[in-house]
């Protein structure tokens, strides 16, 4: 299955959920953090904000629920919580050919709604981050996903016009994002295995 058409130029890949598979314990490092400040986050809710940035989703929990709880404090804890899970992460292995197979081929970047640390270790950790020439992360655009923004630099990045670059993604606002940004995405949810 060929997922690249002819006339690409640059691939874009979102990280977590697209690359690795890191959605679940990513899920359970928030359920840890949350715990801990006796806050709840629903599964649900932690899917529908897939793809923001870690602050943007303390801000809304603290909002909605009336929460008081310190950005630095928890992105910290949740962060050092994934990391000690790290050894649990796997590839979604049809993305992880496409890094592979299109490496050296076409520049290729990440855009994440994560932190720089965590995607380069995660990418580190599977193998594939000399793939890549860029890294744009929340922290390297003024507005996280769903906003452009974070697409738009990633294609600067890579010296590759928005309009001729495809963008694989896993997360409604990632999509809306990599689309707003003038992308071609791919929806990979479909391609990983139940």
């Amino acid at each position: 299955m060929n997922l690249v058409p002819s006339h690409v130029k640059g691939l874009i890949f979102d990280c977590d959920g697209t690359v690795a598979d890191t959605m679940p314990l990513h899920y359970r490092a928030w359920v840890a953090v949350l715990n801990e400040h006796n806050a709840d986050f629903p599964e649900a809710m932690f899917y529908e904000m897939a793809g923001m940035p870690t602050r943007t989703i303390i801000e809304l929990l603290n909002q909605r629920h009336g929460y008081n709880i310190n950005y630095v404090e928890a992105a910290g804890r949740k962060e050092e919580v994934f990391l000690n899970s790290l050894h649990e992460v796997l590839p979604i292995e049809p993305i992880a050919t496409v890094v592979r197979e299109y490496a050296g081929k076409l520049p290729m970047a990440v855009a994440t709604g994560g932190t720089r640390a965590i995607c380069e270790k995660t990418l580190h950790f599977l193998g594939l981050k000399e793939h890549f020439d860029a890294i744009v992360t929340a922290d390297d655009v003024k507005h996280g996903k769903p906003a452009p923004d974070i697409f738009l630099e990633a294609a600067r990045r890579i010296n590759v016009e928005p309009v001729h670059c495809l963008a694989f993604e896993d997360a409604d606002l990632g999509l809306e994002s990599a689309r707003a940004a003038g992308m071609e995405v791919v929806d990979i949810r479909p391609l990983r295995k139940p």
